[in-house]
């Protein structure tokens, strides 16, 4: 990993790429043009970025194709009048680089990383899809629950103290600690705005105008809501993607990938695993806009719960299997839990553990499923549904759904009951 005085990126010399300028530049790498083949003139590059923050471009060789993400000074969805570091692209890479030594083949590799002109040059993933366009258009991808879950149990345990040693868990901290600008993005929009008379806010109206109202006097929302922030500022858990979605996989029916992990920092483990699980819910409530005959969804309906108790029910085994067998770090130091007893009393602790990550995994899903309604940047799960009172009643269900996440997240037997709560708010419909 690289050293925390190594993210400075930018400077007198940084330009945003463009088509034609983009070829040019990445010939001077050798690395890049060893997987591209021929020379500069015999890349195609095409812009395909449609994120929120970055440019995107695909470059195709005669011998191969990358992917390079540059970072663009300012937020790309408001333009320049939100500034934005262009450090993000350092954090990218080396989360990337974490991830995949922890989880080899779930993320891209890094081909390249310059930091001159902040991009990452990696491999492209190809014919995968991003998983929220397949979810709208009702595709299943069998191996999805099986590799995120996979993903979350090797990233966040082995950058967790159950894993590290503590001056190595440091250390990396160091290096995240910086990227504050993209932190305070979540911290905002995440946890506050959607609970006050925010600039940037809106939501589907007038439909949910009661409701947007609704949420700003909610006091037992807000407090809870504020807890979880709190959980999110203080609780150093483990090296979180910090943007875990259904926008940040790509997939295919053979592969599943993780890709965009520049929001990266040292939190609690509960906001990746619960950021999945709210997008999950919020693709399960939005399919009354995607199918065409009323039930016409059922079966896709189904599968969609299927993989929220499923990526929980395997990531939480899976971390403590690995902590049962792994768990070399400072944190619950090994050679005191020899003996039988001492492995009993150990269980009785990583079930206590789990069940906090739970609690917390709900709450973060609540937040994010309130936040991707009345916030600033929504879901095309809801979004691409034309009919404004088709969409407002399910993003109203997700809204009731998500406040009962965050406000009685302690109440949750276990995810049977989640996703059973899932299934009773879209039966309203």
């Amino acid at each position: 990993m690289t050293d925390v005085r190594s993210a400075r990126t930018g400077g007198a010399d940084y330009r945003p790429m463009t088509d034609g300028t983009l070829a040019p530049y990445l010939a001077g790498f050798s690395e890049v043009a060893a997987i591209l083949g021929g020379a500069a003139q015999d890349w195609k590059v095409t812009e395909v970025g449609d994120g929120n923050l970055n440019l995107v471009f695909i470059v195709r060789g005669p011998r191969g194709s990358l992917i390079v993400k540059q970072a663009l000074p300012y937020v790309r969805l408001v333009g320049d009048s939100w500034p934005l570091p262009l450090d993000r692209s350092f954090f990218e890479s080396q989360a990337l680089m974490i991830e995949d030594a922890a989880a080899p083949g779930l993320v891209p590799k890094v081909v390249l990383f310059d930091a001159m002109q902040a991009l990452v040059v990696m491999e492209i993933l190809t014919p995968h899809i991003i998983m929220r366009k397949g979810l709208i258009d009702g595709v299943e991808f069998p191996l999805f629950a099986a590799t995120l879950s996979e993903f979350m149990a090797q990233s966040l345990f082995k950058t967790s103290d159950l894993y590290l040693p503590a001056a190595e868990k440091k250390r990396q901290m160091a290096v995240f600690c910086a990227n504050t600008e993209l932190c305070r993005i979540t911290e905002d929009l995440v946890f506050t705005d959607p609970y006050r008379a925010a600039k940037l806010n809106r939501w589907t109206s007038p439909q949910l105008d009661d409701i947007a109202l609704e949420f700003r006097a909610d006091g037992p929302l807000k407090a809870a809501a504020q807890a979880m922030k709190l959980k999110f500022l203080s609780h150093a858990e483990a090296l979180v993607h910090g943007d875990l979605h259904s926008g940040s996989i790509m997939a295919t029916s053979t592969d599943v990938r993780v890709i965009d992990p520049e929001f990266a920092f040292f939190g609690p483990m509960g906001f990746d695993v619960g950021a999945l699980i709210g997008n999950l819910i919020l693709a399960y409530l939005s399919q009354i806009g995607h199918e065409d005959k009323k039930g016409g969804r059922d079966a896709y309906r189904a599968w969609i719960l299927r993989q929220i108790t499923d990526v929980w029910t395997l990531f939480s085994a899976r971390f403590v299997e690995l902590w049962s067998t792994e768990g070399k770090g400072d944190a619950f130091t090994a050679e005191l839990f020899t003996d039988a007893a001492s492995r009993a009393a150990l269980a009785e602790e990583q079930a206590r553990y789990m069940r906090a990550l739970f609690e917390d995994t709900l709450g973060f899903a609540g937040c994010k499923m309130i936040r991707r309604i009345l916030g600033l940047a929504h879901v095309a799960d809801f979004e691409s549904i034309s009919d404004k009172d088709l969409r407002a009643s399910g993003e109203r269900r997700a809204l009731r759904l998500g406040r009962d996440l965050v406000v009685n997240r302690t109440r949750f037997a276990d995810i049977e009951a989640v996703a059973a709560a899932v299934v009773a708010a879209d039966a309203t419909r």
